[in-house]
C-alpha cells in the first residue's frame, strides 16, 4: 500500500518546487474540480451509470496527479495546496449528493464535514490561513477508501449491477474511509497545534514542527 501511494518517486532525482501552475499533474487536478459539478448532474439526472464511470475517472486522478509529480519531477507550489482542496471539495460533495438522494446515510456527509469545519476553523484561528501541514499516509489511505467505497456503492444503482453485495461492500469501506477521516483529522488537529506552539517558541524543536501522523 505505501508502495502504491508513493508510486513514481525515483529515488535518484531531488525533488524541485516549481512556481508555475500549468504543469502536467495541475491539469489533471483541474479535470477532477471538472468531473464533479459532471457527477452531480448525472445523478440528478439518475443516470448511475455515468455517475459512476465519472467517479472512477475522478478517483482514479486523486492518484495519477500525484504519481506524474514525482515521475515528471513536476511538483509545484499551487499542486501542493491545490491537491488536496480537490480532494477535499469532491469528498464533501460526493457525500452530500449520496446523502441528498438516498443513496447512503446522513452519518457519511457528517463524518466528513464536521472534521472538515473544525480543522478549517482550527487553521483561521491559528494560523489565519493554511497551516502547510503535510498529507499524512492515514490521510492518503483515508482518500483511498473513501474514493473506492462510494463507487461500490453507486454500482448498486446501475442497472444490472443491483446485487446486495455491492451495498453492504461499499457501506463497510465508506464506513472504514469515514472512521479514518476521524483519525487523520485529529491528527492534524494535533499537528497544527504543535506548530503553532513551536512557532511561538512553546514546543521543543525535537517534538515535531507539524508532521500529521
Amino acid at each position: 500500500m505505501i508502495r502504491f501511494i508513493g508510486a513514481g518517486t525515483r529515488p535518484d532525482t531531488e525533488i524541485t518546487v516549481l512556481e508555475r501552475f500549468w504543469t502536467l499533474p495541475n491539469l489533471v487536478t483541474v479535470l477532477r474540480f471538472l468531473g464533479i459539478p459532471l457527477f452531480v448532474l448525472f445523478i440528478s439526472q439518475d443516470r448511475y451509470g455515468s455517475a459512476f464511470l465519472t467517479l472512477v475517472a475522478v478517483g482514479c486522478t486523486d492518484w495519477i496527479d500525484g504519481y506524474l509529480a514525482r515521475r515528471l519531477n513536476q511538483v509545484s507550489a499551487t499542486g501542493q495546496w491545490l491537491d488536496p482542496v480537490a480532494d477535499r471539495l469532491a469528498l464533501i460533495i460526493v457525500a452530500a449528493t449520496f446523502v441528498v438522494d438516498g443513496i447512503a446515510p446522513a452519518w457519511l456527509i457528517l463524518s466528513i464535514a464536521i472534521p472538515d469545519a473544525v480543522l478549517i476553523a482550527n487553521s483561521l484561528l491559528l494560523f489565519r490561513g493554511n497551516p502547510d501541514l503535510p498529507v499524512s499516509i492515514v490521510g492518503k489511505i483515508r482518500t483511498a477508501l473513501l474514493l473506492l467505497g462510494a463507487p461500490l456503492l453507486l454500482l448498486d444503482r446501475v442497472e444490472g449491477f443491483d446485487q446486495h453485495w455491492l451495498e453492504v461492500s461499499g457501506s463497510a469501506v465508506l464506513a472504514l474511509g469515514c472512521i479514518g477521516h476521524v483519525v487523520a483529522a485529529a491528527g492534524y488537529l494535533v499537528a497544527a497545534w504543535r506548530k503553532y506552539l513551536h512557532q511561538r517558541g512553546q514546543v521543543p524543536a525535537g517534538t515535531g514542527t507539524g508532521h500529521a501522523p
